[in-house]
């Protein structure tokens, strides 16, 4: 493998895997002093892991391709990210087509992650393009 795709994507899995466990802490103490009756369709730790995969996934593909020597990765960007709104709502459609009472409190259980997620994404890839 690519010395310098090796020399970004480690820090990277360290710092999504603290980021996770940081995020994933204060969103489960949220719910228990906050939501405790609250009943969701998709457990927490799902959330997350669906989070984890996809941002990890799409990171590592954009840093594969600018270390393989493709520095236009700008398009790549756009179109991992269309893709990563489609995995969105591919991973809630059960949600969506279910006659689950109250699908509000899962829906922004998911997204407020979700944006946080992106942030982070955005914040990583645009740290290691401006070296």
């Amino acid at each position: 493998m690519n010395e310098a795709f090796k020399k970004r994507q480690i820090p990277f899995l360290v710092q999504v895997l603290i980021v996770s466990l940081l995020l994933f802490a204060i969103h489960s103490y949220l719910l228990f002093h906050f939501a405790k009756d609250a009943v969701f369709f998709f457990p927490l730790w799902q959330v997350y892991a669906f989070h984890i995969i996809v941002t990890s996934a799409l990171y590592s593909i954009i840093n594969y391709r600018y270390s393989s020597g493709k520095t236009d990765i700008f398009n790549l960007f756009m179109l991992a990210t269309f893709l990563k709104m489609v995995l969105a709502i591919v991973f809630l459609l059960p949600l969506l087509l279910s006659d689950f009472e109250n699908k509000q409190p899962d829906v922004i259980n998911f997204f407020l992650p979700y944006f946080l997620y992106l942030f982070f994404e955005i914040y990583s890839l645009t740290k290691f393009l401006q070296k």
